[in-house]
């Protein structure tokens, strides 16, 4: 058995990844900054574009004055049905793993007030809204033997110096957790002509993430070993808050306008990571918590919808990021983050289109989104956090009373897959140090990951 000696410090390609874990950086953009990726089946069918349109519960996380728009009381409840398929290209070798889970997606309702007397308020309504999108990912990369490093600080059992060559035998990032979305908003209907509404949005995630490498040893027989990346395994659980506002205007018959903007979203983050440190008696491996403040970017929408009749309307949305994530400096970790998104994030931005035809008490509808990667610099495009299209359909019944909705959506993200280079460690049984050594290599892959789902939703007007 060999154990090293002593902590070998290099400059790391890229100054973020000497102290982070890359999926420190994904995480902040797909988990702490995204756009949600689930709702009610209609919203789903439609891509989420409804930002002209409301009348929808889960469009209020796209423009709160879709409270606004309805004129009866609404109750809903979706059931999600996720299924993903993530594949991770090295050297002409791809694996491919995939999950699936079903969880509730959204409950909702609103309350509708209808105004008396000579005014040109029409209705006063309140809502709430929850989400829940699955956060399960697991991205494995085949093993490349002609990426290999050195560590000259092993010793044998006799306590021999030796050097020794680790070959990469392959790298996983491994998530499990939940995001949530809590919406309270309020809105109002004035003269039929104008809708706005305002929102105060909490927010919830809870994330378990593994980073590991396996790694051959020359010197001890090429036995392989599983080693974890400094700083993880990781738990973290995180609460935020933020608010929004939006406004429809009915230009005509035909045409409606949309516009909404929502804060940043302030989340505290309580986390619990592993890490191995040394004092005079050597190596040891511990538990450590620390909480984190992070500002996810400002936001906003613009929408145009055109609704030719009773029967068929057209709805586009197109959302822009206004400033950068930020994390409250505690010390040099916040500041190698902070650095980085200052210098290489560049704004999110998405498109989405979406329809709907209705047949008497029959609905169809179609939508596709695309957005783009904020990192486009480092290692060629995509990085971390690819561009993502989002194609759905669906269809509805409405039974005066009681509606139905099911939808479709398949959501394929592409991506280089960055990972490597830092300081890796693995425990032996009786939980003791077994090996702490420094990986000097950068290696990306390529990353397709596509996921189906399915939703249904069952609602009741009142």
């Amino acid at each position: 058995m060999f154990k090293k000696s002593l902590t070998i410090l290099s400059i790391a390609s890229a100054f973020y990844l000497q102290a982070q874990d890359v999926s420190i950086i994904r995480n902040s953009v797909d988990v702490y900054s995204a756009n949600p990726l689930t709702g009610s089946a209609k919203f789903n069918a439609m891509a989420g574009s409804m930002g002209a349109l409301g009348g929808d519960l889960s469009a209020i996380n796209t423009n709160p004055a879709s409270v606004g728009v309805f004129i009866t009381g609404n109750i809903s409840g979706t059931l999600a049905i996720n299924n993903s398929k993530t594949t991770s290209s090295f050297s002409n070798v791809a694996n491919t793993y995939k999950l699936n889970n079903a969880d509730i997606g959204q409950l909702g309702g609103v309350a509708v007030f209808e105004t008396s007397g000579n005014t040109p308020w029409k209705f006063v309504n309140f809502g709430v809204n929850y989400t829940n999108q699955n956060l399960e990912e697991y991205i494995e990369t085949p093993a490349n033997s002609s990426y290999k490093f050195q560590d000259s600080n092993l010793v044998d059992t006799n306590g021999n110096p030796v050097t020794g060559t680790f070959t990469s035998l392959g790298h996983a990032y491994d998530r499990t957790g939940n995001l949530t979305n809590m919406n309270i908003a309020f809105g109002g209907n004035y003269d039929n002509k104008f809708y706005v509404g305002g929102s105060l949005n909490f927010k919830g995630a809870t994330i378990e993430q593994y980073d590991s490498s396996r790694l051959s040893l020359d010197v001890d027989n090429n036995n392989s070993y599983v080693l974890n990346k400094q700083g993880t395994p990781y738990t973290e659980d995180a609460n935020g808050f933020s608010v929004s506002a939006g406004i429809i205007g009915k230009i005509n018959n035909n045409i409606r306008l949309g516009a909404s903007i929502e804060s940043p979203t302030w989340w505290t983050q309580y986390r619990t990571y592993s890490e191995v440190n040394e004092d005079n008696l050597g190596y040891y491996f511990d538990y450590y918590d620390e909480d984190r403040k992070f500002t996810s970017p400002m936001k906003a929408t613009l929408s145009g919808a055109f609704v030719m009749n009773k029967n068929f309307a057209f709805n586009v949305d197109y959302s822009l990021g206004l400033t950068k994530p930020k994390y409250k400096v505690q010390g040099p970790a916040e500041t190698q983050l902070n650095d980085f998104f200052q210098s290489e994030y560049k704004n999110l931005s998405e498109l989405r289109v979406g329809g709907e035809y209705r047949y008497n008490n029959f609905r169809l509808r179609g939508g596709y989104g695309i957005s783009n990667s904020p990192f486009e610099n480092i290692y060629g495009k995509n990085n971390f956090i690819g561009k993502r299209e989002t194609l759905g359909v669906g269809f509805g019944f409405d039974f005066k009373s009681f509606y139905i909705d099911a939808a479709y959506n398949k959501i394929t993200t592409n991506s280089t897959n960055v990972y490597g280079d830092g300081n890796y460690y693995s425990l032996a049984n009786n939980g003791d140090v077994e090996f702490f050594t420094n990986n000097p290599n950068t290696f990306t892959s390529k990353l397709e990951d596509v996921k189906n789902n399915v939703t249904l939703t069952l609602g009741w007007k009142f």
